[in-house]
């Protein structure tokens, strides 16, 4: 019975404030997730965190809340000056691995802080470091930003400093250690303030997370809201045992089973999404691709494309892969099996979200299998099979095939490799333009995938 009372908790019962609380109810947070209601009430309490748990949990709300409600304590506490009550500028800052993901987590901010007039500044790479010297000059409240471009400013831009700082957020903490970011991660930590309260948010316990907890945090309070590599309960997760050369076929067949779902399809490399999304393309699926080598904008412009509805099918990086906030991804699609199976916690995390339902479908072929057991003994299950029959798979080989081929032609004609970052913008353009005239036969095949559905 205590567990039942757990989950029907409100955010006002575990002591949110009621300005605050509206908010939540205004972006449909009807009940806070496991991670909240255990984090909550140490957070609000003024102890530092570290929360483990999986993508999708409800991790942003569970280190946002608090600050945005020490913020408004802090403001109706401070003794008025001359009549005005102090704006405490550059009162948190949260740091993430991916601009993606530095951008939702702001817009959370935002959507919280509405009606507390809220100011938030983003600094990640890719985006003009003018505009966001600009914003700096505001005195934004919360700071969201990649290590290396909030090194960049702490270090070149004038009159801009965090000695203020009250609250440092870590989030996907165990990304941000990796070897792109540890030095400025590092020269951060020493610049700013020690005396402040520290949230460290993590899919995953490593070692060097542990390291990070001893060096910056003081007497934390551990949340483990899943088991040390779990995947939900509403994850359906199958596997399926496939010929190298027959790999696309089976991909093809999986998507014409499910036509109307949101999907998310992972390859190894960057030229691997560009291919696969020309591809499904040419066989009339509304896939979009996004990778590291698209600039930022046209990342985010393929994101919102997905987000809108437009295009049903991402294929994506592991970049893509941690925190992107994407609320109805029915399927995951491990296309390529990562070489690190932790990756595969993160991929799938992309789907049965917040107490939905989803599926997860690793398509593994004669090279792939240890990787794929790996898997299997990280997440501690066997996974069942995906049912099909191989004639009806390989009944789609001549027009995949054929995809095939219009794929290759189109990504040769887009230029050399030496000349990619700008032909990566010139492609991008055209899948977010509707591939208008850039997908010779796409016109013609765009019937293919009604013909494919039964």
């Amino acid at each position: 019975m205590e567990e039942e009372n757990e989950v029907v908790k409100t955010f006002e019962e575990l002591g949110v404030r009621e300005e605050l609380v509206k908010a939540c109810e205004r972006l449909g947070w009807k009940n806070p997730t496991k991670i909240q209601t255990e984090a909550l009430p140490y957070a609000l309490e003024g102890k530092d965190v570290i929360g483990l748990a999986q993508t999708g949990s409800g991790k942003t709300g569970a280190f946002a809340l608090p600050i945005l409600q020490a913020l408004l304590q802090y403001v109706n506490d401070a003794e008025p000056k001359k009549g005005r009550r102090p704006d405490p500028a550059f009162f948190a800052c949260v740091l993430s691995p991916t601009r993606e993901l530095a951008i939702q987590i702001a817009e959370q901010f935002e959507a919280l802080g509405s009606d507390i007039s809220l100011r938030c500044a983003v600094l990640v790479g890719g985006i003009d470091r003018m505009q966001q010297t600009i914003a700096l000059g505001k005195r934004p409240h919360v700071i969201v930003a990649t290590p290396g471009r909030l090194w960049d400013h702490m270090s070149d831009t004038k009159g801009f400093s965090l000695k203020t700082l009250k609250y440092l957020v870590l989030d996907e903490a165990d990304r941000l250690l990796n070897e792109d970011f540890e030095k400025s991660l590092n020269q951060i930590l020493e610049e700013i303030p020690r005396d402040r309260k520290t949230y460290l948010f993590s899919a995953t316990m490593t070692k060097k997370v542990r390291k990070l907890q001893r060096a910056c945090l003081r007497n934390p309070v551990k949340i483990e809201a899943a088991s040390k590599y779990s995947t939900v309960d509403t994850l359906k997760q199958q596997y399926r045992f496939v010929p190298a050369k027959y790999k696309d076929c089976y991909l093809v067949y999986i998507l014409t089973e499910m036509p109307d779902s949101t999907s998310m399809i992972f390859t190894r490399t960057c030229d691997g999404t560009r291919f696969m999304a020309l591809m499904l393309r040419s066989l009339g699926f509304r896939a979009i691709p996004i990778s590291g080598q698209m600039t930022q904008s046209k990342r985010l412009g393929a994101l919102n494309k997905f987000k809108a509805g437009e295009c049903n099918i991402l294929v994506c990086t592991d970049v893509a892969s941690r925190g992107l906030d994407i609320p109805s991804v029915d399927m995951v699609i491990n296309y390529d099996i990562p070489t690190n199976s932790k990756d595969y916690i993160h991929r799938v995390g992309r789907t049965a979200r917040a107490g939905r339902s989803g599926v997860g479908i690793s398509l593994v072929n004669q090279y792939e299998l240890e990787w794929y057991l790996q898997i299997e003994k990280l997440i501690g299950k066997k996974l069942p099979e995906y049912p099909a029959e191989e004639d009806e798979v390989l009944s789609l080989l001549e027009r995949v095939s054929e995809a095939k081929k219009l794929s290759a032609m189109n990504m040769k004609e887009s230029g050399s490799r030496k000349k990619r970052r700008g032909e990566d913008d010139e492609e991008s353009e055209r899948f977010l333009n509707g591939n208008k005239g850039g997908n010779k036969g796409g016109n013609r095949d765009q019937k293919s995938s009604k013909k494919f559905k039964r």
